[in-house]
């Protein structure tokens, strides 16, 4: 075969360190936009980027450019030193360490982008962690508890 055909969607999510409350308006928006922007500029076309206090979802298209580590690292790195710059109150803004990768059935597009865009909603009902667990078990994640957080 003469071409790499790739069409991965990808759902990343990642909390703050310590899943502390730091993500609100008016930063969030621009957030959100700002980490959008990186994955593009990354050859990883996204889709929805949305998130609650304290944590982030992206889904994306993963370029066959870049390897996801790569591409978390770079998201993650570049966003942490811009939000640092919107203030004092950020001056101590960190991502957790680890991140959740979940692929998604071209199927199911449609479905998890409306699941990002009703994060607020959703979060009135469950916290970050259980919401994440559920994750972990739906795509049958094997894990150690004590490691799963920071």
């Amino acid at each position: 075969m003469g071409q790499s055909l790739v069409k991965n969607y990808i759902h990343l999510v990642f909390s703050t360190k310590h899943r502390e409350a730091l993500i609100y308006p008016p930063v969030e928006a621009e957030l959100h936009s700002y980490l959008g922007g990186t994955c593009n500029e990354l050859g990883c076309q996204v889709l929805k980027v949305g998130g609650y206090t304290n944590h982030i979802h992206i889904l994306c298209m993963l370029s066959k450019k870049i390897a996801l580590m790569k591409l978390m690292e770079l998201v993650k790195s570049h966003s942490s030193k811009w939000i640092k710059s919107k203030g004092d109150s950020y001056a101590n803004f960190y991502w957790q360490d680890g991140y959740g990768a979940f692929s998604v059935n071209p199927t199911e597009v449609d479905t998890v982008i409306a699941y990002i865009a009703n994060q607020h909603e959703h979060h009135h009902n469950k916290s970050f962690e259980d919401e994440y667990r559920a994750f972990l078990h739906k795509y049958k994640v094997e894990y150690d508890e004590q490691y799963v957080w920071d």
